[in-house]
């Protein structure tokens, strides 16, 4: 061997070490891709044949061949269409697979900040791609950091509650956010994470109102981003902020026609503000480009968006007074047996659609006889939800004068309760505490105890205004403020009935029985001109429906009186 090969040895063999590192490194092999399980297929959407989901673009260190698919990916993720978004990211590593940003792309689509914590195959699938994403040596000092972020929430997610997990996710964002004040995507990010990690006991909404202020500045310049005007909504969906999304809520459908989530998510703000109207017809634009969604993609059954549109349909219509859609939707639903995916959307609107009907409508007797929409779902995984059917069971026992009947729904109440305790979910377990210490009230109003019947109603009113309704739902089935007042009436104290009544209405405007019930507890107390006025807003909600209500013969009658 030479003498020049020879020294010539130790600094190829370095070269070839770092060369082979780094090329073991920088790109992810195929098995490793494999062994995402990523989801593919052509992007699918049911609005405009260009696929409008909103202006959008990614600065990346990613080829200019991937750009405008990584920009779909990112347009897909900001309105929530995760399989679809997750679909895209999928495009881009398969075109180029050193694209760290891509595999970041798949693990956001699979944390859903504002739903329920991801699945376990989903918690895998995203820890599995940011593990891809790191191992890419190719990446900016900025993607990095957003690697790193959503890194911490995978992050021992099998040991580290939900909550945790999120609040370390947005603590890594603000710093995002601080270190790159000229990147957008980073500021939109961070306030979905603010609204994601608040606590839900906050009446003060400090993390809600930053992450507003933050996307209010950027809507003004950039009015059409998908992000910006979907957050804005989350941000402020609650009853003293609802009004200030108002303007963003009217816009996002059109920034993102081609989204049933978009198409659906300005009834959030519309419920919030007793818009009737404009939740009906928000929620029928959803839940039909769902059905379209589902047909499209060869889902066996129904998408879980439609029947989360449906629920907030039937709602609308029930708060109109409109019997006649309320009863056509309950049909239609009836005929729904197989959804998919099955989660938690899903078993909301399982329990809720038809309790809804028939405990807004005081159908007592089909209350108590409620059957559950399908046996063999898998209720067990859902016991918050679980709760609600048994809940309306119970009202409906109770008020049928059922009371053995009304105790057993309450054992079952409080069996569910424990395993969200057990669970360690204080939101769902605080939920069903509410509506058992709701149906305890109740049963010992019947049975004579009234003080004490009073006493227990007063306090689960209580605890449910110090906390949210969950994004999932439009309103509490009964909410509790409204059963104190229906309570109060019933024992003769209308002037505190109609207290109630009028705290109910300020959380929950437009509510069709608590409009009703402050008009009679009005005139029970001989203020002739509130309850005129009530018995008129009632007329006014209903519009032009025409309604069969009893509620509503009262009110045209008693209105001008």
């Amino acid at each position: 061997m030479s003498t020049k090969i020879t020294r010539a040895l130790p600094f190829l063999l370095c070269m070839f070490l770092i060369f082979s590192c780094t090329g073991k490194n920088s790109i992810p092999s195929s098995a490793t891709i494999t062994g995402i399980h990523l989801k593919r297929g052509d992007i699918v959407s049911c609005g405009p044949p260009d696929k409008e989901f909103g202006q959008v673009h990614f600065q990346t260190s990613c080829s200019k061949e991937v750009e405008k698919e990584m920009d779909l990916g990112l347009a897909l993720l900001h309105s929530f269409e995760y399989d679809e978004s997750e679909k895209a990211f999928a495009r881009v590593i398969d075109k180029a697979p050193g694209c760290a940003m891509a595999y970041w792309g798949v693990a956001m689509s699979n944390y859903h900040p504002l739903w329920a914590p991801p699945a376990k195959d989903e918690l895998e699938k995203g820890a599995k791609a940011i593990a891809a994403a790191q191992s890419i040596t190719e990446k900016s000092k900025r993607e990095e950091e957003y690697i790193d972020a959503i890194a911490a929430f995978y992050k021992s997610w099998d040991t580290t509650d939900h909550h945790t997990r999120a609040v370390n996710y947005s603590r890594l964002m603000e710093k995002l956010y601080t270190d790159y004040p000229e990147d957008k995507e980073s500021a939109i990010f961070y306030a979905l994470s603010l609204t994601a990690a608040a606590d839900p006991t906050d009446k003060t909404y400090k993390n809600q109102k930053k992450a507003g202020e933050i996307l209010n500045a950027l809507y003004e310049k950039d009015p059409n981003h998908p992000g910006i005007v979907h957050y804005i909504i989350h941000s402020f969906d609650y009853p003293d902020l609802a009004a200030l999304a108002l303007t963003a809520a009217r816009n996002y459908a059109k920034v993102a026609p081609s989204s049933a989530h978009a198409l659906h998510m300005p009834s959030h703000i519309f419920t919030r503000l007793g818009l009737w109207e404009e939740c009906i017809n928000s929620n029928i634009a959803s839940v039909s480009s769902a059905q379209c969604y589902a047909q499209s993609t060869g889902i066996k059954g129904h998408w879980d968006e439609e029947l989360h549109g449906l629920d907030y349909l039937m709602y609308g219509y029930l708060q109109k007074g409109d019997n006649a859609e309320a009863k056509r939707q309950l049909d239609y639903f009836g005929s729904i047996k197989k959804v998919s995916p099955e989660n938690f959307k899903v078993a909301y609107a399982f329990a809720a659609i038809p309790a809804r009907y028939v405990l807004e409508n005081k159908f007592w007797k089909d209350a108590a006889d409620l059957q559950l929409q399908d046996p063999d779902f898998s209720w067990k995984e859902y016991p918050w939800q679980l709760g609600i059917y048994h809940f309306a069971r119970l009202m409906g026992s109770v008020n049928s004068n059922q009371l053995d009947a009304a105790k057993k729904e309450m054992n079952e109440l409080d069996s569910l309760h424990t395993v969200l305790v057990n669970l360690k979910d204080p939101y769902k377990a605080n939920q069903v505490q509410i509506q058992y210490n709701s149906g305890k009230a109740w049963i010992l109003f019947r049975d004579g105890k009234k003080e004490e019947a009073l006493k227990m109603m007063k306090t689960a009113a209580d605890m449910e205004d110090k906390t949210e309704k969950h994004p999932v739902t439009p309103c509490e089935v009964l909410p509790a403020r409204e059963l104190l007042g229906d309570m109060l009436l019933q024992m003769n104290q209308p002037a505190q009935a109609l207290d109630a009544y009028e705290n109910d209405l300020h959380n929950r405007p437009n509510r069709f029985n608590s409009v009703y019930g402050a008009a009679k507890a009005a005139e029970a107390a001989k203020d002739m001109a509130k309850a005129a006025t009530y018995y008129r807003q009632l007329v006014t909600i209903a519009g032009s429906t025409n309604s069969n209500r009893a509620e509503l013969r009262e009110a045209k009658a008693k209105m001008n009186r």
